[in-house]
């Protein structure tokens, strides 16, 4: 049994909706049934002695562990964490784990000391007459806002108004974007048909926060902060926010409602983390977001996905879908219930619905898909077309925003350059869906050789390790560069991970002089670049130096 995190939920997260404080131990399923009683025991104890009111109890048992969470004021979840953290040390000494025992009083004072620092009694007075008032209100350490967008306005946390104009404010349309693959390329494609239509948008998502071209900051921007920062914007007339598992899982979604939530497929990526132990957690994770469209909104989900096909049969709100294929059973199933589905039939996209089949443009338009190449960028274009059209946006505008949108538009998401007289393909493939897409595409494009690019974080398994080797071996490779990747060995030893794709790679017919060793992707890909001839195609897979790849070939004059 071993303590893991203790920290706050500032939005609806797996555990309950409301604020809180959780607390990760990792254990046994055996060791987690003893320790949640006595966690809760010692939890309340504290509160009475405290003087807070009882709270609400949550827990959830993953593989591996159990998290356990108990409801707090937003002005004092700091000091619920601290409280957390005790009944832990508590828990564990009566239960063998640890020999300390905490001083009881000394942490009643220090307890006492931080709740006082705190508390905001005019936050707290202020998040009940916007629930009065029906007003978003959204809030953090440092700032709180009444309103979204265009309608909003945001003052210091500690200097909050006494009086407020509740009419002056207002929400804007909010979208939500999560999934394993797809998530950037589908919230992009979605900015630019909104722009198409002349508004302007805030994006949150892995690469940076931005609205329209304006980027605000770079980073991963995923998480709730992100989100937050982007409604805070008085210009924006509409947000897209993309949500990547790890902010769901350690503090929620950062916000209660949203007009549109789309999960775009699940599949193996982060797994082995706490709490994502496998696709099932995962997934718990992703459908996080439907809550915030299960009373009033619209929740889009991936009709080719099993597992999101079987869970949509415990959501009771609005639902529509998008499927490669227009045709399936399911999709046929979808139609005859009377809910709304974009497609692929044939070559050109579609919306049907109600009986109506109304033709949006063909794949082959679309600059992302590379010809109708890339298929996964046809599966984004219909996630980005339906979550579109759920905001309001009209086929026309979604055909203009989807047939006009380049790739300079999506940077490190399936590019292909021209460098002189040969072709370099650059994704940000990093998980075997993700890479099996892009394989598959760098297979149908036309060359005279193949030469890859990649590396592989050593936190997978050498069975995950060795399918994607074989996978990128079939597409007809005529050399292999592996790139290191110190920063990424993740519990391996220098060597490693190399070590298990280049027997592998032999295993598959490649001889020692087709496969090399480099320390960064950089290295890798200036020595594929030295390689590579008149019509051939050289494939860089950017884990770690994605902008410094973009540098590299902006020097070399490609495009």
């Amino acid at each position: 049994m071993q303590f893991l995190d203790a920290r706050r939920l500032t939005g609806p997260s797996l555990i309950f909706d409301g604020p809180g404080a959780i607390l990760d131990v990792v254990c046994t399923s055996d060791e987690a049934d003893r320790l949640l009683p006595v966690w809760k025991r010692q939890v309340l104890r504290m509160l009475d002695v405290l003087g807070w009111e009882p709270p609400q109890f949550a827990s959830r048992q993953f593989g591996g562990g159990i998290s356990m969470a108990f409801s707090a004021p937003v002005d004092a979840l700091y000091a619920a964490s601290e409280i957390n953290e005790w009944a832990w040390a508590i828990s564990a000494h009566e239960l063998g784990v640890l020999s300390e025992l905490p001083d009881f009083d000394e942490t009643v004072s220090a307890l006492r000391v931080s709740i006082a620092d705190e508390a905001n009694p005019r936050l707290m007075a202020l998040i009940k007459e916007a629930e009065q008032h029906g007003k978003t209100l959204l809030w953090d350490d440092d700032e709180v806002s009444l309103g979204l967008g265009r309608g909003s306005e945001t003052w210091p946390v500690r200097d909050l108004p006494a009086d407020v104009n509740w009419d002056q404010y207002h929400d804007v349309p909010v979208a939500i974007v999560t999934g394993t693959n797809g998530k950037t390329t589908t919230v992009r494609m979605a900015t630019h048909i909104a722009r198409t239509a002349g508004d302007n948008v805030g994006l949150s998502s892995t690469d940076w926060i931005a609205v329209n071209d304006e980027i605000i900051d770079r980073g991963d921007w995923s998480g709730p902060g992100g989100a937050r920062t982007v409604l805070r914007v008085q210009t924006v007339d509409v947000a897209i926010l993309e949500s990547a598992r790890g902010g769901l899982l350690r503090r929620g979604l950062g916000v209660d409602r949203a007009d549109v939530a789309l999960i775009t497929n699940i599949a193996e990526d982060h797994l082995g983390d706490f709490g994502t132990q496998s696709v099932d957690e995962l997934l718990d994770v992703k459908w996080i977001v439907s809550r915030a469209v299960s009373q009033s909104g619209r929740l889009i989900l991936n009709a080719d996905d099993l597992l999101l096909r079987k869970k949509s049969a415990e959501y009771c709100g609005l639902l529509a879908w998008f499927s490669l294929d227009s045709e399936s059973e399911f999709v046929r199933q979808r139609v005859d219930a009377g809910e709304l589905v974009f497609a692929l039939d044939g070559s050109s996209l579609v919306k049907v619905e109600k009986g109506s089949r109304e033709a949006i443009c063909r794949s082959a338009e679309i600059p992302l898909t590379l010809g109708g190449y890339a298929r996964h960028n046809i599966a984004n274009a219909l996630a980005a077309a339906a979550l579109s059209w759920s905001l309001g946006y009209s086929l026309v505008t979604i055909r203009e925003g989807l047939t006009s949108m380049g790739q300079a538009e999506n940077p490190g998401r399936c590019n292909v350059y021209a460098v002189g007289d040969f072709k370099v393909l650059v994704d940000f493939a990093h998980n075997p869906a993700a890479m099996q897409a892009l394989f598959d595409m760098a297979e149908a494009i036309p060359a005279k050789r193949r030469i890859l690019c990649f590396g592989q974080a050593g936190d997978r398994p050498d069975g995950l390790i060795r399918e994607m080797t074989r996978n990128a071996w079939a597409i007809g490779l005529d050399r292999v560069i592996v790139s290191e990747l110190a920063e990424y060995h993740r519990g391996r030893k220098y060597g490693d991970v190399y070590a298990v794709m280049r027997d592998e790679l032999q295993k598959c017919g490649a001889e020692a002089a087709q496969i090399a060793h480099v320390e960064m992707e950089i290295d890798a890909f200036n020595e594929a670049l030295e390689w590579a001839e008149a019509g051939d195609l050289v494939i860089m897979l950017a884990l770690a130096s994605a902008s410094t790849i973009q540098q590299r070939l902006m020097e070399l004059g490609a495009h």
